[in-house]
């Protein structure tokens, strides 16, 4: 039987499911429709995601359906350009920022691979009608009359989950009244590789090229033009999309009328039971956070799962996947709602108001990197959860650690941060002394991690303890990365956000947060010999946990 059931095959739910397999849990998918969805909704996925496949093993299967992605152009009142937003610079994880891709492709690309996945037993055409969490595990009863009992569940099933609603968890926020015409359109003429949003308040507009001549149109609707959930008229389909081309029906492959939301929910853990993406938080469009949202749940969550039902980790640390996911969940909800308000502005005054800020704000290098980088957003910063946050090297605990390309000695090629530490716990040493090595050596045992000495200044170590990788500056990034944390080590967690950081010497404090986080764990490692063999009979470490995978090559606006 698994030990994960996951109600939902939409992205995120297989997303999970990918996941948990790679980390060698067995999981059970159950979805209601019949096949993976012909709808085109969630079209925008970014960098972040992108690596979170690559955790997965997955990410070149995922490249396939997407089209390389430079951000998001933005227009004014009167159509003029105002800024090109692309993202962090330098970009470095190592996937385009933000990708254009079809819905259904990417539920075929993921249902594909989880077929071939002895670990995953997929059901589609299976309606999940309660869910009930007790000590014995979490109670599924199917509308079938098949009832069973699996450790865990995540809840991935949507805005309206049962999921939620069978654990009796309420949902805070607003529903917005505003009509928005959503057309999906095939041999479009738009060619460009980023999303355009037209902040023309007699007719706000946000249009995304896709891949092989799909393209979104999203129109802002006025009174007497529709309402939510009528199914619109080709007539005013026709009239909204003749500014931009010519349309017939042949070419619209999708149109609805829909507003959106803005919510999230009160508890994201009930039990054994947990919700993630939109059964977790429901966000306007305007930010392209929506799956992406999602993804960072799944991410942060299933390998916090995947070490407790391993035994290396006290299920008391799943209470920390609401701590960490929550507030960012609200954070980008409100940027969705902001973005909205003001860059699909339907007042004149307030348009002109909002280009005149704009362009004095582009007019300094402050102002055009927070436009042009895109620094609105949110960014992580877990500050209660699984970190240390003691204050060494602060402003990098409870953030993603990039993904700089170095050249990896034992491998003896260039290859990024990721595929040198692989996909569980890391210790990172920024330019430390064997002597400080010797130290980490338990916290890297007791993680069954990976240890990377990586060079600072342009120098090799003299000498490092056997199983620390060596990663060395080809281009400047490491430099540019590590430099400011010369004479550091970083714990890194499985979902690559830095966990903690001290200074040699300071390693037990780190040891001991470690061990509130797994000492519930301890006797099932004692029991099952997963804790063995950590130490070479040198002393060196071994570097254990989820392998490196080898990625050949280099390699939604809504989302």
């Amino acid at each position: 039987m698994a030990s994960v059931a996951i109600v939902g095959a939409g992205p995120v739910g297989m997303t999970a499911a990918a996941l948990l397999a790679a980390r060698d849990v067995d999981v059970i998918v159950l979805e209601a429709r019949e096949t993976t969805s012909a709808d085109p909704k969630a079209i925008s996925i970014d960098d972040e995601s992108l690596r979170t496949y690559a955790d997965a093993g997955i990410d070149r299967e995922i490249l396939r359906i997407v089209s390389p992605g430079t951000g998001t152009k933005y227009f004014g009142r009167r159509g003029q350009p105002l800024f090109h937003a692309r993202g962090p610079v330098p970009h470095r994880l190592r996937y385009p920022f933000k990708n254009p891709f079809a819905q259904p492709d990417l539920e075929r690309a993921l249902a594909g691979v989880l077929r071939s996945n002895p670990r995953v037993s997929l059901r589609f055409g299976t309606r999940v009608a309660g869910v009930a969490s007790g000590d014995e595990g979490v109670r599924l009863a199917l509308a079938g009359g098949e009832v069973f009992t699996v450790r865990y569940v995540i809840g991935a099933d949507g805005g309206r989950s049962t999921v939620r609603e069978s654990m009796g968890i309420s949902m805070s926020g607003r529903t917005y009244d505003d009509p928005w015409l959503v057309a999906d359109t095939l041999g479009d003429p738009h060619r460009q590789m980023y999303g355009m949003h037209l902040g023309i308040p007699e007719r706000p507009t946000v249009i995304i090229p896709g891949k092989d001549g799909r393209c979104r149109y999203e129109f802002r609707l006025f009174p007497g033009e529709g309402l939510p959930g009528e199914q619109p008229s080709e007539e005013l389909i026709v009239k909204l999309l003749a500014p931009h081309r010519e349309i017939s029906s042949v070419a619209v492959e999708r149109a609805v009328i829909y507003k959106f939301n803005g919510l999230v929910a009160d508890a994201w853990r009930a039990g054994n039971v947990f919700l993630a993406g939109d059964a977790a938080h429901m966000m306007p469009p305007f930010a392209g956070q929506g799956l992406n949202s999602g993804v960072r749940d799944v991410a942060n969550l299933c390998w916090k799962l995947a070490e407790v039902i391993h035994g290396r980790l006290a299920d008391a640390a799943l209470d920390s996947y609401q701590d960490e996911r929550r507030p960012h969940a609200m954070a980008s909800v409100r940027l969705s709602e902001k973005l909205g308000r003001v860059v699909m502005a339907t007042s004149t005054r307030m348009a002109e108001s909002r280009d005149r800020i704009i362009g004095a704000a582009l007019a300094t290098p402050e102002g055009r990197a927070f436009f042009e980088q895109m620094r609105y957003r949110p960014p992580l910063a877990i500050t209660n959860g699984l970190v240390h946050a003691i204050h060494e090297a602060p402003g990098i605990i409870g953030h993603h650690i990039l993904q700089p390309r170095g050249f990896d000695l034992a491998a003896s090629e260039i290859r990024y941060l990721d595929q040198v530490t692989g996909y569980g716990w890391t210790v990172l040493g920024v330019g430390v002394t064997a002597a400080g090595w010797r130290e980490a050596a338990t916290l890297t045992a007791t993680l069954r991690g990976a240890a990377v000495h990586v060079c600072a200044d342009d120098t090799l170590p003299g000498a490092v303890p056997d199983g620390v990788s060596v990663f060395a500056d080809v281009d400047g990034m490491i430099n540019a990365d590590f430099g400011p944390l010369r004479g550091h080590f970083l714990l890194v967690r499985p979902d690559h956000v830095v966990a903690a950081a001290w200074r040699p010497g300071g390693a037990a404090a780190v040891e001991s947060a470690v061990a509130e986080w797994t000492q519930a764990a301890d006797e099932g490692l004692a029991g099952s010999g997963a804790g063995q063999s950590l130490l070479r009979s040198d002393g060196g470490v071994k570097p254990l946990g989820v392998r490196p995978r080898t990625v050949e090559g280099e390699g939604d606006a809504h989302g």
